[in-house]
C-alpha cells in the first residue's frame, strides 16, 4: 500500500537522523582537544560525565525512535486489517498501540470520505479483469495474413451434430444509420432519405407483428416527429409497445469517441434521453455504436450510469477482432480500470468482421453474405461487388437458400460462447424506398419459416432488436443484470486507434480541421456557461425576464440549432472528412453569437437591483463579453477596459 511505504520511509528517516546526530556528536567530542598531551585514552573525569550523560541521551532517543517506528507499524497494520474488513470511513479505523495525532500533534485528524463525494475511493479489493487491451496490444503482431475467405481471420469449421442438444437462436435486427451530415448536409439526408425511411417503417411494420426495426440518431427522429400527424404518432407508440421497434442508445447523434469532449457526448445523450422521456416516454437500454472510428471505456462508463445494460461496437482494430475471435471473447464485461470491483461492467457485443453492411454480418463470407441482400436483386441500382446476384425467395429455391444462409450463421456463431446469434440487416441509409422494405423482409421471412419448419436444422431463426437478442443471450447463459460471474470475460483498456486493412489507421481525424474543433469547443463552454447563468435567472427572476431574453425570435432558436449543430460535429464524419465548410462555420458562429447574447442579457437582469425597472434592448447591450470576434473566419481578440475619470 502506499500509505504503509510513506510510513516506513519516514521511519526509516528518522533512524538515520538520530545515527548521523550521534556520529556527529561523538566526532565533535573528538576534536573538541586535539592539542591535549593526555594519551592512552585518558580524559578528566568532568568530560567523562558529559560524556556519558550524550550517550544515554541518545540511547533514550533511539529507544523513542524504535517505539514511534513500532506506532507507525502498528498504525499500517491496523489500518490494512480495516480496509480488508471493509470499513468504509477512517473513523472506524483503531490505533491500538498509538495514533498519528500523538505521534504528529501538528496533522489533523483524518477526514472522512463521504460516500456522494467519492463513490470509488471507498471501494476496497484489487484489479481483477481477464483481459487487458495494454496487455493485447503488446502480444499481437498486427500483420494481416490473408484468411481465405473471411480475409482478416481464418477459416471456421464446424460438426453438423453440435446443436443437435441446443438450437440455434438466430436474431437478425434491421437497421438503418444515418449520419447527421456526410455527403449532404443534415435538411439535404432527411429531406432525400431519412422521411422516408421513417414513414416506411411506420407502414411496414404495421403489415406484419413478426417485423422488428431499430433506430439510433434522435436528432432526425425528433425533426420527422415534428413534422407527421396524431395518428403516426401513436402508431409509433403502438410499435414501441409492441417490441416490433426500439429506440438504441438515444443519442442526438451517434457521437464520436476519440476527438469529442465528455461534457459535449453527455450533452448529446441528455438532449436525446429528455426527447424521448418527454414525447414517446421510453428510456433506451441498449447501446448501438456501429460508426464511431475506435471505441473509449468512457462512452461505455456513460451508457452503465444511464442506466444502460448492454451495448454493441463494431469499429475495432481488424487483428484485435481476429485475435478475439479464436479466443471467443467477442462478448464481455467491459470494466473502467479504475473499478476495483464490477460497478462499472457493461455487456458489451463486439461485431467481427469487416464492417456493419450485409455483406460482412450474416457470416465470415461477404460474397455469400452479399447474396442475402436483397435490395441488390437484379434490376436494381445496386449489385454485388463479387458478381453474384441474390435470389429472390420462392418454393423452388428456398431449401437451397435457407442451407446456404445457414452455413453462415452457424459458422459465425463457432466465433461466439453461446448458441445465440445477432445478425444485424442494414447499411447507411438502407429502407429509403418501400420496395426494400418489401425485398427485405418478406424473403427474410420466408427462409426463416422454411429454417423453423426443419427440426433436424436445429435453427429458430427470427428478426429481433438489439434488446431481444441481448435478453436471450443473457437467459441462455444464466446471467441476471447485476452478475457479471459467468462464462463471459471482464476486460478493460480502450480500442484506439482503428484500422480497418492493412495500415490503414483512422486516426487523422484526431488531429485535422483544428479550426472546426476549437470553434465547437468556444460554443460548448458557452453552452455550459448559458446553462448556469440561465438556470440562476429562471430561479431567482419571474419568468416573464426568462421569456423575454429566451426568445425564439430573438434568438433565432438558438438552442435547436445548438444542440443540432454541436451534435453534428461529434459525428464522426463531420469530425473528419466532407464538411460544408461555408455552412458549418456559419452556423458555429451564428450559434455562438447567440449564446452570448443570453449570458449578456442574463447576467443584466441578474445584477439590476430593482427587477421592475429592467428594459430588454438587444440592439445595445449593457454589459459585453470579454472577447469580440467580427465574422466566422476572423481570431477573436480582447475587449480592452479603459479606465477614465468620467464614469461609464
Amino acid at each position: 500500500m502506499k500509505l504503509s511505504r510513506q510510513f516506513t520511509v519516514f521511519g526509516s528517516a528518522v533512524f538515520c537522523v538520530v545515527i548521523f546526530s550521534l556520529y556527529l556528536m561523538l566526532d565533535r567530542g573528538h576534536f573538541d582537544h586535539p592539542k591535549s598531551p593526555r594519551r592512552e585514552g585518558t580524559f578528566p573525569k568532568g568530560q567523562l560525565l558529559i560524556l556519558q550523560e550524550k550517550i544515554d541521551h541518545l540511547e533514550r532517543l533511539l529507544a523513542e525512535n524504535n517505539e514511534i517506528i513500532s506506532n507507525i507499524r502498528d498504525s499500517v497494520i491496523n489500518l490494512s486489517e480495516s480496509v480488508k474488513d471493509g470499513q468504509k470511513n477512517s473513523e472506524a479505523i483503531n490505533f491500538s498501540q498509538g495514533s498519528l495525532s500523538e505521534l504528529f500533534p501538528s496533522t489533523s485528524v483524518l477526514l472522512a470520505v463521504d460516500s456522494e463525494d467519492c463513490f470509488f475511493a471507498l471501494k476496497s479489493g484489487s484489479h481483477s479483469s481477464g483481459v487487458q487491451m495494454l496487455d493485447v496490444y503488446n502480444i499481437l503482431p498486427f500483420d494481416n495474413p490473408d484468411g481465405g475467405v473471411w480475409k482478416q481471420g481464418f477459416d471456421i469449421t464446424y460438426n453438423e451434430d453440435e446443436w443437435d442438444s441446443e438450437p440455434l437462436q438466430v436474431f437478425v435486427v434491421p437497421h438503418s444509420h444515418n449520419d447527421p451530415g456526410w455527403l449532404k448536409t443534415f435538411d439535404d439526408y432527411f429531406r432525400d432519405q431519412t422521411q422516408h425511411i421513417l414513414n416506411n417503417m411506420v407502414i411496414k411494420l404495421q403489415e406484419d407483428n413478426r417485423r422488428k426495426f431499430i433506430w439510433s440518431e434522435i436528432s432526425y427522429f425528433s425533426k420527422w416527429w415534428d413534422g407527421i400527424d396524431s395518428q403516426k404518432r401513436d402508431a409509433v407508440k403502438r410499435l414501441i409497445k409492441d417490441g416490433q421497434f426500439e429506440i438504441v442508445t438515444g443519442g442526438w447523434v451517434m457521437a464520436d469517441e476519440a476527438s469529442s469532449h465528455y461534457f459535449a457526448v453527455i450533452d448529446q445523450l441528455i438532449e436525446g434521453h429528455q426527447w424521448l422521456e418527454k414525447n414517446l416516454g421510453v428510456k433506451p437500454k441498449s447501446g448501438w455504436a456501429v460508426d464511431p472510428f475506435g471505441h473509449s471505456p468512457t462512452m461505455a462508463y456513460l451508457l452503465k450510469r444511464a442506466g444502460f445494460s448492454n451495448m454493441l461496437i463494431q469499429r475495432v482494430h481488424y487483428s484485435i477482432k481476429k485475435h478475439f475471435a479464436t479466443q471467443k471473447t467477442l462478448e464481455f464485461f467491459w470494466r473502467q480500470n479504475w473499478d476495483l470491483g464490477s460497478s462499472t461492467d457493461i455487456l458489451c457485443h463486439m461485431m467481427p468482421f469487416y464492417s456493419y453492411d450485409i455483406p460482412h454480418t450474416c457470416g465470415p463470407d461477404p460474397k455469400i453474405c452479399c447474396q442475402f441482400d436483397f435490395k441488390r436483386l437484379p434490376g436494381g441500382r445496386v449489385s454485388c461487388p463479387w458478381r453474384v446476384p441474390p435470389e429472390a425467395i420462392h418454393a423452388g429455391n428456398v431449401q437451397h437458400r435457407a442451407w446456404i444462409i445457414l452455413d453462415q450463421y452457424r459458422k459465425k456463431s463457432k466465433l461466439f460462447r453461446t448458441k445465440v446469434l445477432l445478425a444485424p440487416l442494414g447499411d447507411d441509409f438502407r429502407y429509403t424506398e418501400s420496395s426494400e422494405w418489401d425485398q427485405q423482409y418478406q424473403n427474410y421471412q420466408k427462409l426463416f419459416d422454411y429454417m423453423n419448419s426443419r427440426p433436424e436444422w436445429h435453427v429458430k431463426a427470427q428478426f429481433g432488436t438489439l434488446s431481444d437478442y441481448f435478453e436471450a443471450l443473457r437467459k441462455e447463459s444464466n446471467l441476471g443484470e447485476k452478475s457479471s460471474n459467468s462464462l463471459f470475460p471482464v476486460l478493460s483498456g480502450d480500442f484506439f486507434t482503428y484500422a480497418d486493412r492493412d495500415h490503414h489507421y483512422w486516426s487523422g481525424y484526431f488531429t485535422s480541421r483544428p479550426f472546426y474543433k476549437h470553434l465547437d469547443r468556444v460554443l460548448e463552454s458557452y453552452i455550459r456557461s448559458r446553462g448556469f447563468i440561465f438556470h440562476f435567472l429562471f430561479l431567482l427572476s419571474p419568468r416573464k425576464y426568462s421569456r423575454i431574453i429566451f426568445n425564439p425570435q430573438t434568438c433565432d432558436n438558438c438552442f435547436d440549432s445548438i444542440f443540432e449543430l454541436t451534435s453534428i460535429c461529434l459525428s464522426v464524419w463531420c469530425m473528419s472528412i466532407f464538411v460544408r465548410e461555408g455552412a458549418v462555420k456559419r452556423r458555429l458562429f451564428h450559434s455562438i453569437m447567440n449564446l452570448k447574447k443570453v449570458i449578456i442579457d442574463s447576467a443584466h437582469l441578474l445584477i439590476v437591483k430593482d427587477k421592475t425597472a429592467y428594459s430588454y434592448d438587444a440592439a445595445t447591450p449593457f454589459l459585453k463579453m470579454d472577447d469580440v470576434q467580427s465574422s466566422q473566419d476572423s481570431l477573436p481578440h480582447k475587449t480592452v477596459i479603459r479606465l477614465t475619470l468620467q464614469p461609464r
